[in-house]
């Protein structure tokens, strides 16, 4: 099955919007950050608003939901990509580049006594270590050995790969925010049904609580194709393609599967339109289901994907 990207070719971003609510009630609970706890700002009119969930967040669940970790790969549509895995001396999987906190620069790939991806990136990249950084070799050198990395992008911050000057800002972005908000407070206890007087510091004793989660008549998702920036990278049509097939695919099976962002935030998708170009028509999941394995066919066949597609490094600490 074929897709129409067609009314892409002349604009610079692909922008999208979602809207959510609760599941059940009308509560939620936002994403909360060390010594700040919930993120809340007045937007440009006054209005109170709330960040649901984060940019680097939103990054993680994309790639959470493309990945079958019963199976240690790929969920189906998307096999046959390539990626880095990493297991121990035994055999036995420990992560991987496409959920590993930095990705391709994951200490567990780079820093370990098996230097092959090391040793790799060096040799392929080389020429780099005066002068501007070839960012098409870069992502082509990505898209054949860990073609995720350039749709969440990836800085390899080593002083032996170009002096550290090799680095791609994300294809696709994306942050939940909510406008309009209003707390809703609430408690609780933690129960000693033993020794209620206990010595809490010690997690004995019962333990009062107050506990903040909020309303909002407009929660929206929003999602940031950088169309510009994949046609800058000179990968040729079919990995473009591909490229933004797959971030359709991350947005939609998210939208579809990915919204049980926490125990008191469960969401449900009401819509997706396109803001940017206006009138586009994001295609539906089962078409990307559909299209994506011929689309990765594709690009392996003309050479650009590793073979095999599966690059496994064994961790052992240096």
């Amino acid at each position: 099955m074929s897709l129409d990207f067609s009314p892409l070719k002349s604009t610079p971003r692909l922008l999208l919007q979602a809207p959510l609510q609760p599941v059940q009630g009308t509560r939620f609970q936002p994403t909360g950050f060390p010594n700040l706890g919930p993120a809340l700002y007045d937007g440009p009119d006054g209005t109170p608003m709330l960040l649901v969930e984060s940019a680097q967040s939103m990054a993680n669940r994309l790639e959470a939901v493309c990945w079958d970790e019963t199976a240690d790969d790929w969920v189906a549509p998307l096999r046959g990509l390539p990626l880095v895995k990493v297991v121990d001396d035994q055999g036995r999987p420990l992560t991987n580049s496409v959920l590993e906190a930095h990705r391709l620069n994951s200490p567990y790939i780079l820093e370990g006594k098996d230097t092959k991806v090391l040793d790799m990136l060096k040799a392929e990249l080389a020429d780099m270590e005066e002068g501007r950084v070839d960012i098409r070799k870069l992502a082509a050198v990505l898209l054949r050995v860990d073609t995720n990395a350039l749709i969440h992008g990836v800085f390899l911050a080593k002083s032996d790969l170009a002096g550290g000057r090799l680095r791609l800002p994300r294809l696709l972005s994306a942050f939940i925010e909510a406008r309009d908000v209003h707390v809703a407070q609430s408690g609780g206890v933690k129960n000693d049904a033993v020794d209620p007087s206990g010595d809490t510091a010690r997690g004995f004793g019962n333990v009062p609580f107050a506990r903040e989660e909020y309303t909002a008549p407009e929660i929206t998702a929003y999602f940031n194709l950088d169309l510009a920036q994949l046609r800058a990278l000179g990968l040729g049509e079919a990995a473009e393609n591909l490229l933004i097939a797959m971030a359709l695919y991350k947005i939609r099976r998210f939208l579809d599967t990915g919204l049980r962002l926490r125990t008191a935030c469960d969401l449900e998708c009401l819509g997706l339109e396109a803001t940017r170009p206006e009138g586009y028509q994001p295609p539906e999941l089962a078409a990307l289901e559909a299209a994506l394995p011929g689309l990765v066919a594709a690009v392996a066949d003309a050479g650009q994907l590793a073979d095999p597609p599966v690059t496994q490094v064994v961790w052992q600490k240096k």
